[in-house]
């Protein structure tokens, strides 16, 4: 896959009856259309014969149906019958919904050969014209939906209309993927959004509140109907809250609703329901109230994060000690190589070592209630990213709105919420510092060196606030001409823009494939390997350990070959979003790259979905329940896979920020042994996932990848445990004693129990 962004019109996880959910009557358009590649305006008209171009399925990308790295323009037609019948039994009488389901990645839409939309907006306007490629975000992940007035010329009712998409794909997967096709008329209830999502829980001592908002977004339509909010509890049926409001909703007015429940650190659910005033039906939603399982950090110091750290010789050194207590505190490195020095009142250590070896620290963290001690081992050498990268990357928060405020921002939120105190550890930009390709403005100085856009103002001066901190700091860019984002790439100046990386105190590099396809003969593996070799020696060549991100989807196994190319780490997969679909599809995909994983080399299944999430501008929080977050955390720590926070960190949460700062969960990624945890047991719907850890103990991750709950018991001997062990709930921190032969447990739908077996 290639770059995205998610750019969506409504959230996912509004129970909302806004056109994306539309409820009238309707009629579905086949799946199976014509096809063809290429580009000619005529075919958006309705006399045109599309007989000799071939059929395709609207329910997948055109690459998986024979149309292997098809990119630019291609066309869709169909043909369908609209009955006046579809607005006769209509509760509104007003409009018609043309639903297209998601197209990769631009579209302009034509009925009759009359243009009716254009990238999911309505456009009554028959001009085909070549702008619509132009839109930023671009909006691969906008579901179209195209409003027309009944009376719109366009339609023909009672008789065969004529549907024809133009589509532009930019690369990678292109062409109209997702959705069942329909064309529906639009009732009272498509103007009534229950947003249960934009407001969080908030957590008192012992309960949990929330505040719900109903909203009409019709300018012109009453809504009235009946409100209820009920909490059962799952196991026994007990009715812990209900509450009922009769509700009255004038056009473009909202209104707020608030609950306060008791609190349980166990699942359970919140139902809404709506129902319509005249016969008009019912909606009704299920919330997943966020249970927090992480213990507050103790006050006394507690020293946290890896246990080795690795360093080239002769490059500039940071190190910040991550400990968790009240401050102030001070800190202190007995036994650092010769060249290193630490800040007592930081923990951060800094400098050169000039001699391989590997060195055996011991860190101290006082404060006023006591003091901590850890070993650390620095080995000076070869290879570095002795344990996975742990930070916050843009893009999956921002995407192309990214700017140095939003940056660093986040990079204050890190000392602000305690992150560094639990190992994050590396703040990066993702696409869109450079100056876009489209743009008439120098790309580069006189001289060849790359140039920040405006949002970026000085580089420099950004990396030297981060590092102040103790933090890492990262960039991107991509092999070919231009990025994802279609701004200034690195083709042809690999060695002038890692000069720049260095200059600016750059510590990561992520290197995205994308408009290398165009520069590439293939995909075959000198092909696909190559732009790698190329920046490899360039990064090779500066003054600075830049730590290589490859990042190309997979493509060629390159986990049985990146670390030839000089990689630390590489993706092993399309980009993730946030759905359980997406999620688990990827995260229990990762099995036959577990033989590559070790010091200094990563498999990377993408970056975090949790917290607020939008690829920019437009946040909404992650489509995951809190058990699928549990599930998320989890196998992404068993698989030792980069961590990389893709939220907006300035709208962290209490139940995200336990998400991200639980050290026991968090030692299973960042253990030395670095072993990526496989399958052993399949079981239904429950997978067990087993990681050897360096102290001998081995980490077990039971998940349930069903729609229910399940009860299972763990058989130590099918696992390949000892027959008596003790097992620690880990997101707990929770000692739940000694075991003999089995161990039996509840797992909640898409849920994991995670726990820590001790011989």
């Amino acid at each position: 896959m290639k770059f995205r962004i998610m750019s969506l019109v409504f959230l996912a996880l509004l129970c909302q009856t806004v056109l994306p959910a539309v409820k009238e009557p309707g009629i579905k358009i086949k799946k199976e259309w014509k096809f063809i590649a290429g580009d000619d305006v005529n075919y958006s008209k309705e006399s045109f014969d599309d007989s000799q171009w071939k059929s395709i399925s609207v329910g997948q990308p055109w690459e998986l149906q024979g149309y292997k790295n098809l990119d630019g323009y291609a066309w869709y037609r169909t043909k369908v019958f609209i009955p006046s019948s579809l607005k006769k039994n209509a509760g509104l009488k007003d409009s018609i919904v043309v639903y297209l389901g998601k197209i990769d990645d631009y579209d302009q839409s034509f009925l009759n050969g009359k243009k009716i939309g254009v990238n999911g907006k309505t456009v009554v306007n028959a001009q085909t014209d070549q702008n619509f490629i132009k839109e930023k975000p671009i909006p691969w992940n906008r579901e179209r939906y195209y409003k027309l007035s009944v009376n719109d010329p366009s339609i023909k009712w009672d008789k065969e209309n004529t549907i024809a998409i133009r589509v532009f794909d930019q690369g990678g997967d292109g062409g109209m993927f997702s959705g069942e096709p329909a064309i529906k008329t639009i009732g009272i209830r498509e103007y009534f959004v229950l947003d249960y999502t934009t407001n969080q829980f908030t957590y008192g001592s012992k309960t949990v509140s929330k505040t719900v908002l109903l909203k009409n977004i019709s300018s012109k339509y009453l809504i009235r109907g009946r409100f209820t909010i009920l909490s059962k509890d799952e196991e026994t049926g007990k009715t812990i809250y209900s509450k009922k409001y009769d509700v009255k909703l004038e056009p473009n007015n909202k209104k707020e609703y608030a609950y306060t429940l008791p609190y349980t650190d166990k699942r359970s659910e919140v139902k809404y329901s709506f129902t319509f005033s005249g016969n008009q039906g019912e909606e009704t939603c299920t919330d997943c109230i966020a249970y927090i399982l992480t213990p507050s950090s103790p006050d006394k110091p507690r020293i946290n994060g890896a246990k080795v750290y690795g360093q080239r010789p002769g490059k500039p050194f940071l190190y910040a000690i991550a400990a968790t207590g009240i401050r102030p505190m001070t800190f202190d490195a007995i036994g650092l190589p010769q060249g290193l020095s630490i800040d007592k009142a930081t923990g951060i250590i800094t400098g050169k070592v000039a001699e391989k070896g590997d060195y055996k620290i011991t860190l101290e963290a006082k404060n006023k209630l006591g003091e901590a001690k850890s070993e650390l081992k620095i080995s000076i050498g070869d290879r570095i990213a002795l344990t996975p990268q742990m930070g916050w990357n843009s893009w999956n928060a921002w995407g192309l709105a990214v700017d140095q405020e939003k940056v660093i921002a986040s990079a204050k939120v890190y000392k602000e919420k305690g992150l560094m105190n639990h190992g994050w550890t590396y703040i990066n930009i993702d696409d869109g510092w450079e100056i876009e390709g489209s743009q008439p403005d120098p790309k580069r100085d006189k001289d060849g060196n790359i140039l920040c856009n405006s949002k970026f103002p000085d580089m420099k001066a950004l990396g030297d606030s981060i590092h102040a901190l103790g933090l890492k700091f990262g960039i991107y860019s991509s092999p070919g001409p231009l990025t994802c984002g279609e701004y200034t790439a690195s083709y042809q100046h690999e060695l002038q823009d890692a000069k720049s990386y260095a200059s600016w105190g750059i510590d990561y590099l992520k290197y995205d494939w994308c408009s290398y396809d165009k520069i590439a003969k293939d995909h075959s593996l000198p092909e696909l390997q190559k732009p790698y070799f190329v920046m490899n020696d360039a990064l090779k060549s500066v003054d600075r350990d830049i730590f290589y991100s490859l990042c190309q989807y997979g493509w060629g196994n390159v986990w049985e070959w990146g670390d030839s190319v000089g990689g630390q780490s590489w993706r092993t997969t399309g980009d993730i979003t946030d759905t359980w679909k997406s999620m688990s599809t990827i995260g229990f995909d990762q099995v036959n790259n577990a033989p590559y994983a070790k010091p200094g080399n990563w498999n990377d299944p993408d970056m975090l979905v949790v917290g607020w999430v939008g690829w920019g501008p437009s946040l909404h929080p992650t489509g995951l329940t809190p058990d699928e977050q549990y599930t998320h955390i989890s196998l992404w720590c068993m698989l030792s896979a980069p961590l990389l926070i893709g939220c907006d960190l300035t709208r962290l949460d209490d139940f995200t920020l336990n998400l991200l700062t639980n050290d026991e969960v968090l030692a299973l990624d960042q253990d030395p042994l670095g072993r990526q945890a496989t399958p052993k047991m399949k079981k239904g719907n429950i997978q067990v996932w087993i990681k050897e850890l360096e102290d001998g103990s081995k980490a077990v991750g039971i998940f349930n990848l069903g729609e229910k709950r399940e009860k299972f018991t763990l058989s130590f001997n099918e696992a390949g445990l000892n027959k008596k062990i003790k097992l620690r709930d880990l997101w707990r921190q929770k000692d739940l004693g000694d075991f003999t032969g089995k161990f039996s447990t509840t797992v909640e739908k898409h849920g994991v129990v995670l726990i820590k077996a001790i011989n």
